[in-house]
């Protein structure tokens, strides 16, 4: 049996990693063959084993594809997905397309779960102190705008006012996994409660829960660390933003900037 050398046992500590075990003719993730995988764990399943090392219940898993789902897609006025087309028509591959749509999904578009988790989870924080969920709401809210500003990530729609059909949707499908032991729902009661808190702050007018807001609440009532809401949020965009690349390499085009060229920008001359 050959010892390992100081200098080889350096550079293999170099990257260190629980995730996979790979040599010549063997592949493993977390200390699972991927042959035992393949064919027997679902593309939502292998998601979560691969980021968190263990395997969901079906319910988990069920209500956990069910936000991936729900954040594919949301036409080519979003920006992510607007990008990745006019990528493509500037003659780049797909995989250049889908990477310039994903780093579009930033603080204000697409990636605004990761601040709307920790909104939830410190009002949970709170609400363990207090037991007082209208009191933990409007601490969390509090401390929220001095961090973030007025505009709280997860709710309000351009588009979608006052409800975004894909709000109530996962709310029931969270509130059906808590009847049957799955999750225990305190998320959802949370999220409903900044809605709440969130109308009566612009005067009795509603506000949708958006994409953000919702698939948040999935995330923590999963225990998903907040960070990973914008990752998983990301990889379920991917498949919109891919969509639409393949769709307009189908179509054709050439250059295609963010308008008809018959419209020009407005020109205002400096004052």
């Amino acid at each position: 049996m050959t010892t390992e050398s100081a200098d080889a046992q350096q550079i293999r500590k170099w990257w260190r990693t629980s995730i996979i075990d790979m040599k010549p003719g063997q592949i493993s993730f977390r200390d699972r063959p991927v042959e035992e995988l393949i064919g027997n764990v679902s593309f939502p399943q292998m998601i979560w084993f691969m980021t968190r090392g263990d395997m969901p219940s079906d319910g988990q898993a069920k209500l956990f594809e069910a936000a991936l789902v729900a954040g594919v897609d949301h036409g080519p006025q979003a920006p992510s997905i607007a990008a990745s087309r006019m990528a493509i028509t500037c003659g780049v591959g797909l995989n250049n397309a889908m990477a310039t749509g994903v780093n579009m999904l930033g603080d204000v578009h697409g990636g605004a779960g990761e601040q709307c988790s920790e909104l939830y989870y410190e009002i949970a924080e709170h609400l363990e102190d207090t037991n007082s969920l209208e009191e933990a709401v409007e601490t969390g809210l509090d401390n929220w705008r001095k961090k973030y500003g007025k505009i709280v990530s997860g709710f309000g729609h351009r588009f979608h006012k006052p409800v975004d059909p894909r709000a109530p949707r996962l709310l029931g499908l969270v509130k059906q996994a808590a009847s049957e032991g799955v999750v225990d729902g305190k998320f959802a009661i949370i999220a409903e409660a900044v809605k709440v808190k969130l109308a009566a702050d612009r005067g009795g007018r509603d506000i949708a829960m958006n994409i953000d807001g919702a698939t948040s609440v999935i995330f923590c009532e999963l225990g998903f660390p907040a960070p990973l809401s914008r990752g998983l949020f990301c990889l379920s965009r991917s498949v919109g933003i891919l969509s639409h690349a393949w769709e307009q390499m189908q179509q054709g085009g050439r250059n295609k900037g963010p308008m008809p060229t018959n419209f020009l920008p407005l020109y205002e001359p400096d004052k």
